[in-house]
């Protein structure tokens, strides 16, 4: 048998490749829309993928299966478990709890695991060459590294009302009556790594084992005590801010994420047409740098979605595609990054990316308006603004500032001030730049704290000590 993960560190996902090495047929289990890894795995190891499924209905990236299967001609799976609310809007074989995929000597086996959402499935292995018993657990957004998936987010992103503690009680549930029925020795494998906003501390380490959970994961002790409400308790508190792009996620998941197709290079256009098209609107103008880079001078009312590690999360805090039609041009230097930009952008449902430009050559110009810690009380601002997540801004903020996370400030307008000046700040500045310019491209008036807030503290010791 082969298992092979495939992660992406921009939203800290895994999927997995699971293959018959006798058969020569694969299984590819919450594939993202990018799909050339999978497609490049088969092809190395002479196999052919024939089935693709996922463990829910995803809300931090767009759902990969019918991208993949298209592309292959691999029958899809989805979950049929949840209630009516929550059955897929699109064709697939639905999977219950105890259905099975069989590839040559392995078996792939559902287990409804509800809590984070209502139609969850967990996907035990066996591989039969090896062991008549499951020896692997795929267990998507349920049973993380250290952590559980959040039960919290049908409530911050889709829409729903306290659902968050049937959720909890499900998991639960899930935990004493699947997890915790599982041999020691079954190794786990989750859907999510550190730095996804699905759990509030999940572990770096790519794989545990249900009895390393089972002896040391902080629910531990609740479930070994039967203690059902001090385990939603302690669940519940404490999760942080859910990005406000879940929502369209599980939209778009639920009903079946459109079917990209082959996809080319992304063409360098001419700056004079780029102008062109800023001039009458019809564009929204990437800048791919560096934060510090786009202080120096940028394009007027363009987007800071810097390029690198976090590109589909950046995307999805300064974009809605469902809002604004204005295809991207990135600014790129050079082919091989704007595809690869392109690639991150596919995986929250960016699509449309007309073309790239490797300079700002003729394009109109402005620089962001920064004000430094020393002159921030000279500012007359109708508001400054923490774009950092509810529980950094507890731990320690500005005296005066109030709280709205980047991942949420475009679709909470409501509550910035219709005029005057914002001042905005993060941590250190990048997040700070991509909210920035995201509320000025919507015509709000930001000056960028210099530094942000680890500016201010430091300018704040100094300050003190003199």
């Amino acid at each position: 048998m082969l298992l092979e993960r495939i992660y992406d560190q921009d939203l800290a996902q895994a999927g997995y490749f699971i293959g018959c090495q006798a058969k020569g047929e694969a299984v590819v289990v919450d594939a993202r829309r990018d799909i050339a890894p999978y497609l490049e795995l088969a092809a190395a190891n002479g196999m052919r993928i024939v089935a693709v499924t996922e463990t829910h209905i995803h809300a931090d990236y767009l759902s990969g299966t019918r991208e993949l299967a298209a592309a292959t001609g691999a029958a899809m799976y989805v979950s049929g478990e949840g209630g009516p609310d929550w059955q897929y809007g699109f064709e697939a074989e639905r999977l219950h709890d105890g259905s099975t995929i069989t590839l040559g000597n392995i078996t792939v086996t559902a287990l409804h695991t509800p809590g984070h959402t209502p139609e969850h499935l967990a996907f035990l292995v066996t591989d039969g060459a090896f062991a008549d018993q499951p020896g692997y657990l795929l267990s998507g957004d349920f049973v993380f590294s250290g952590d559980l998936g959040r039960p919290d987010l049908l409530d911050e992103a889709a829409g729903g009302v306290d659902t968050r503690f049937e959720g909890a009680r499900q998991l639960f549930r899930s935990l004493k009556e699947k997890f915790l029925t599982l041999p020691d020795h079954v190794q786990v494998y989750p859907g999510h790594g550190s730095g996804s906003a699905c759990g509030k501390a999940l572990g770096s380490i790519p794989s545990t084992t249900v009895g390393y959970e089972r002896l040391y994961a902080w629910w531990a002790p609740y479930l070994a005590a039967d203690d059902e409400q001090g385990f939603i308790d302690e669940l519940l508190d404490g999760q942080p801010d859910a990005h406000a792009y879940f929502g369209r996620m599980k939209r778009q998941n639920r009903q079946g994420p459109a079917v990209m197709g082959e996809r080319g290079d992304v063409p360098q256009l001419p700056n004079e047409e780029i102008a062109a098209g800023l001039a009458a609107d019809a564009i929204t103008f990437v800048d791919t740098r560096p934060n510090a880079e786009v202080h120096e001078g940028t394009v007027a009312g363009s987007l800071n979605i810097p390029a690198g590690g976090k590109s589909a999360t950046y995307g999805a805090w300064a974009y809605d595609p469902e809002t604004d039609s204005r295809p991207l041009v990135l600014l790129a230097p050079d082919q091989d990054a704007a595809r690869e930009m392109w690639d991150h952008l596919v995986r929250v449902g960016i699509d449309s990316v007309a073309g790239f430009t490797p300079s700002l050559d003729g394009l109109p110009r402005t620089t962001p308006k920064l004000v430094s810690p020393a002159d921030l009380a000279e500012v007359d601002a109708a508001l400054v603004l923490d774009v950092r997540n509810k529980s950094e801004h507890a731990a320690g903020h500005i005296p005066g500032s109030e709280q709205l996370s980047a991942a949420r400030v475009l679709w909470h307008t409501d509550r910035l001030p219709s005029e005057g000046t914002i001042v905005t700040y993060c941590q250190s500045g990048v997040r700070n730049s991509v909210a920035a310019s995201a509320l000025r491209r919507a015509g709000y008036d930001v000056v960028e704290l210099d530094g942000s807030y680890a500016g201010w503290e430091a300018w704040k010791d100094a300050h003190a000590r003199v």
